[in-house]
């Protein structure tokens, strides 16, 4: 078994044969999202609240077992039955070091990591590592687990140090495996510098960090400001970072419930896809370099919230899923869809309603969705009055309007007024009722909400998976 490798704007093996890699982020295990498992807010808010309602070693246990049954070996079979051969693996780095004992590796930081990656592998599956969570946020978004829109990790040196020596650790650990097709840097980074100045110098920082141990794996790049920009990359970047690629998140607007129209599949609509699509990957095309589309795909309704109108909706998104994948197949475009497993929303399996756990968080997660705490897919109808007063505020008191337009620009000004008080204020108030719904669990009942996310307990979104598996053995 040999490593992959970038030849010029292809991943080939040792042969020189060329390796599309399909497959899927596991989002929601390692770096755990509201979206995915239903709490309110960032991961360290849950954990914290959680370990005050049940103490942190029942706390620990809960987790320990969420993380042993939410990927294992049923899950990598299924996964291979589609056709794919590659899961990114979202991380976060407290699993690795402690915020109070820096730089110091958990005794048990690899423990599901090494798992994962050993169940991936005998299965033919490759992995990719990617830290999708750094020291104090490299993003305003919940994903990057800072609590906050400030992206701090740009603002503070030592974390961008502590992620460089994190970076070297996990290079040391995985340096002789093969399956392991390389490391994405870090997932979705929204560096305000004009130049992207902080980012560049950090994966400088942090390719030197992992080649000093490691010179076989791929190292993946996401484009600044959410993997959409590269205009301010170094223009010796494919000798500067050699056996790189660079990722893009193709996300397309008609795969959302804010799209503005209804997907129909037209040739304009299409063309739009493609549009989109060639302007990301622009910059690495014009540099004879690789490109790898580390996330995208719709999300979907669900019958509890969309009523009758779930199947139509579904139905839709379906389309600009199979028509985004025909035109990566003109492309021959290594891709990892968004997102291998959740609670309904937008996994290929899902949690089945039956379960203790969705049992157990019914009524909440109605309410949950219904004030739209959570920004990803949100659907603000009910809820969009209310905030709209804060907006009209603003606009009137700031009266040079090139004021209201910040970083990152992906965020509209109506966006970054409802993130704050919304996703951010308001989770922050529900965090501890959601938490307080463990009290007085015992270690059985805990393990028996843990369960309900294996493989076993989950249902499988069949016009998603019959439509990746079409695509997976095309190429």
């Amino acid at each position: 078994m040999a490593f992959l490798k970038v030849d010029q704007n292809k991943i080939v093996d040792e042969d020189g044969k060329e390796v599309i890699l399909r497959g899927a982020g596991l989002g929601g295990w390692m770096t755990m999202e509201n979206f995915i498992t239903g709490y309110p807010g960032c991961e360290y808010q849950m954990r914290e609240a959680l370990a005050e309602v049940l103490g942190e070693q029942k706390a620990d246990f809960f987790h320990d077992r969420f993380l042993q049954h939410f990927f294992a070996e049923p899950d990598a079979v299924f996964f291979k039955s589609l056709g794919l051969n590659c899961v990114r693996i979202a991380v976060n780095y407290r699993h690795f070091e402690d915020d109070q004992n820096p730089r110091v590796l958990k005794s048990d930081a690899f423990k599901h990591l090494d798992r994962a990656i050993s169940i991936c592998a005998n299965h033919s599956i490759y992995t990719i590592i990617d830290m999708h969570t750094a020291p104090g946020g490299q993003s305003g978004g919940w994903h990057a687990d800072g609590g906050t829109h400030i992206a701090n990790f740009w603002i503070h040196k030592d974390f961008q140090d502590r992620l460089v020596w994190l970076w070297g650790e996990i290079a040391e650990r995985y340096k002789d495996n093969p399956w392991v097709a390389g490391y994405n840097i870090l997932n979705e980074p929204a560096d305000p510098h004009p130049q992207h100045a902080t980012l560049i110098t950090f994966y400088d920082r942090a390719y030197s960090a992992v080649r000093s141990v490691d010179p076989k794996h791929i190292l993946f790049f996401d484009g600044n400001t959410l993997a959409t920009d590269f205009s301010k990359f170094p223009e010796d970047a494919g000798s500067r970072w050699q056996n790189a690629a660079y990722s893009i998140h193709d996300y397309a607007v008609y795969g959302f419930p804010n799209s503005s129209e209804l997907y129909e599949g037209t040739p304009a609509q299409i063309e739009r896809l493609k549009n989109a699509y060639e302007r990301k990957r622009k910059w690495i095309d014009d540099r004879g370099l690789c490109v790898w589309n580390g996330e995208w795909g719709p999300v979907y309704a669900r019958d509890e919230y969309d009523g009758k109108e779930t199947d139509d909706i579904n139905q839709r998104r379906y389309m600009v899923l199979k028509d985004q994948l025909e035109i990566y197949e003109q492309d021959r475009l290594s891709w990892s869809i968004w997102l291998y497993k959740d609670i309904g929303f937008q996994g290929m399996v899902h949690v089945s309603k039956s379960t203790p756990y969705m049992q157990l968080f019914k009524d909440f997660l109605r309410r949950k969705h219904l004030l739209a705490v959570d920004a990803w897919g949100k659907d603000d109808r009910n809820v969009k009055h209310i905030y709209q007063p804060i907006a009209d505020l603003i606009r009137e008191s700031v009266k040079n309007g090139n004021h209201l337009k910040l970083y990152p620009p992906l965020w509209t000004f109506e966006e970054r007024v409802t993130r704050l008080s919304r996703t951010m204020l308001v989770a922050e108030f529900m965090v501890k009722e959601w938490a307080e719904m463990f009290r007085g669990f015992d270690e059985k009942r805990l393990e028996d909400l843990a369960q309900s996310f294996s493989f076993e307990n989950c249902l499988k979104r069949d016009g998603l998976n019959k439509t990746l598996r079409e695509h997976a053995l095309n190429i």
